[in-house]
């Protein structure tokens, strides 16, 4: 890991695949955003084309030689990878180097841990970098085997990995059990709201669009921000209220990332349930970024992959104080029942709200209309 390190110095390197090519600015770019967020200063860039990885090291001989380079000129401690590696490459890559090497889901992974406060967030860290660790442990577990067992072969090396195992393994378990609670925790919760009968809306969006911003904005409170990825980790929950009319609960929840390693959508089911049972979804887009209608196609992929495209959305336009007047065009035409808002300014504010609390009315109607079904 990186993290205790906020200056530390890497090379970052690694493979762009032909079905990159119409993307690559974009997938470099949120690379580096992603480096830049965990704290570490890039001082040497290695990127290569191939069709495949390279099943021993992931990437070609002639690059790894121009990654030793790096390594030297700069003084370089650690090679954090684009892509995500196999415990064999990740082995035989630091084997090579004689350097740390983290592969992409290590770097998230790392950004989780700086960003993780509260209990809920530490746990669901905790058990995604196990889990992580885990295969790699077995992989020197394997490497024992591979030298052909008995004589020579057994000793405290191998008892050591075997209580190593173990103890993750036990470690994992009781996470499990805790993030059990949370879950239950959580249901009692939303079971308070509804009896309630609160709604609840959700923040949803590609991280760093502005989210807990527009959350900050809306509510008056006073959330931490920052113009990095992941800033905002554990879900938030502030009240928006209306005139003469119930509050709505905004829930401020994880940045969406493509690709999200596995571990964390797994590790994060118990905030990613806070989005299942929301009423309404508030879908954020930074409308400044260049590659805004991508980032919207994104979310609407993973909102599939999390069944929610049921959900009532709302898209909010944010940071519209940045937008040019040809790419505002453009988004009008493509979302033309969006709003532009900049949580910067107030822009657009008053229009949002006045949205959301006729889509709060709705709600409340619809949802009158489905007891008196029920009651007959």
């Amino acid at each position: 890991m990186i993290r205790k390190n906020l200056a530390e110095k890497v090379i970052l390197a690694g493979l762009l695949f032909p079905e990159d090519l119409l993307d690559e600015e974009e997938i470099l770019k949120e690379f580096e955003t992603l480096v830049y967020s965990a704290g570490a200063i890039s001082v040497g860039k290695a990127f290569q084309h191939r069709q495949s990885y390279d099943p021993a090291y992931g990437i070609g001989k002639g690059k790894m030689e121009e990654v030793l380079l790096l390594l030297k000129q700069t003084g370089a401690k650690t090679v954090l990878f684009l892509n995500n590696l196999t415990p064999v490459q990740q082995r035989n890559l630091e084997k090579a180097f004689q350097k740390k090497v983290v592969d992409r889901t290590a770097l998230i992974l790392d950004i989780f841990a700086q960003r993780a406060r509260t209990k809920e967030g530490k746990l669901q860290v905790e058990l995604a970098q196990l889990k992580y660790q885990l295969p790699r442990l077995s992989e020197i577990w394997e490497t024992f085997s591979r030298l052909g067992g008995g004589i020579g072969t057994r000793g405290p090396g191998e008892q050591k990995l075997e209580s190593d195992r173990r103890k993750i393994q036990d470690r994992i378990r009781k996470l499990e059990s805790e993030i059990k609670k949370v879950r239950k925790h959580r249901e009692l919760l939303r079971e308070g709201r509804k009896r309630k009968n609160l709604l609840t809306a959700s923040l949803i969006g590609y991280t760093n669009s502005g989210k807990t911003s527009l959350l900050n904005a809306l509510t008056g409170s006073r959330a931490y921000v920052a113009e990095k990825f992941f800033a905002t980790l554990d879900p938030l929950v502030r009240k928006l209220t209306f005139n003469n009319d119930k509050p709505l609960l905004l829930t401020d929840t994880v940045g969406f990332l493509k690709n999200l390693p596995p571990q964390l959508i797994t590790a994060f089911k118990a905030t990613l349930e806070e989005l299942e049972e929301s009423d309404l979804l508030i879908h954020v887009l930074d409308g400044s970024n260049p590659q805004n209608l991508k980032l919207a196609e994104d979310v609407q992929e993973i909102l599939e992959e999390l069944n929610l495209m049921e959900k009532p959305v709302i898209l909010v336009i944010n940071k519209s104080d940045k937008i040019n007047s040809a790419s505002k065009k453009e988004l009008q035409e493509s979302f033309p029942d969006s709003f532009f808002v900049s949580a910067l300014t107030g822009k657009g504010l008053e229009e949002l709200k006045t949205a959301l609390q006729n889509a709060f009315h709705d709600i409340h109607q619809s949802k009158e209309n489905d007891d008196k079904a029920r009651a007959y």
